[in-house]
């Protein structure tokens, strides 16, 4: 446990900088617009982010292929004869957006990540309560972890956690910080925050 604080701490004290000079930058660069995930079924996982997280389906569209070319390796990195069956893109409150993919490849894995695996990840959302968040995930047979957490200490301090699990194996985690946290008081750059989205 005391491990997993002292990374979250580790990771958020790189994230908040030191007030070094910005390093060069894509041009025009703005900010996050999506996060893309491959899911083993398109409308289960449709279901799970409009009818448990609370997202807003906004379009689909595919399939996408090439029968007799180098098009998805040359586009993707992915097989030449993987095929996108369908892609549809989620909104979520005052956030960037989710795209949702359904693939099929002849080298296609199930890798069911851990956070601890090398390219493992998780989707946080920000919410007003996690321990209400935890009773409605729990309410809805969404499998939960330990938490709420809060944490007391370091530069994280102020925020409560909770992690937990889309029926497929996707990582998700419920955040609050709702009065900061306590790097942002000497801090040059403050992490980017849904409560604000302006700032």
């Amino acid at each position: 446990m005391q491990d997993f604080l002292r990374g979250a701490v580790f990771t958020l004290a790189l994230a908040a900088g030191s007030g070094a000079a910005l390093a060069d930058s894509i041009p025009g660069m703005r900010g996050h617009d999506h996060t893309g995930v491959t899911v083993p079924d398109m409308a289960q996982a449709v279901d799970f982010f409009t009818n448990v997280i609370g997202c807003q389906k906004a379009m689909s569209f595919g399939p996408f292929a090439d029968d007799k070319g180098t098009f998805m390796t040359d586009l993707l990195g992915v097989d030449p004869k993987a095929v996108i069956e369908e892609i549809t893109l989620v909104r979520c409150g005052f956030g960037s957006n989710v795209e949702l993919f359904k693939y099929t490849a002849p080298d296609q894995k199930d890798l069911q990540a851990k956070n601890s695996d090398i390219g493992g990840f998780h989707i946080a959302f920000y919410v007003d309560d996690v321990a209400a968040a935890k009773t409605y995930l729990e309410g809805k047979g969404v499998a939960t972890r330990m938490g709420p957490l809060p944490v007391n200490e370091g530069p994280a301090a102020g925020q409560t956690i909770l992690y937990f699990q889309a029926p497929w194996g996707l990582q998700f985690e419920a955040i609050s910080y709702p009065n900061g946290m306590a790097y942002e008081k000497d801090a040059e750059t403050v992490l980017w925050n849904p409560k604000e989205p302006g700032k």
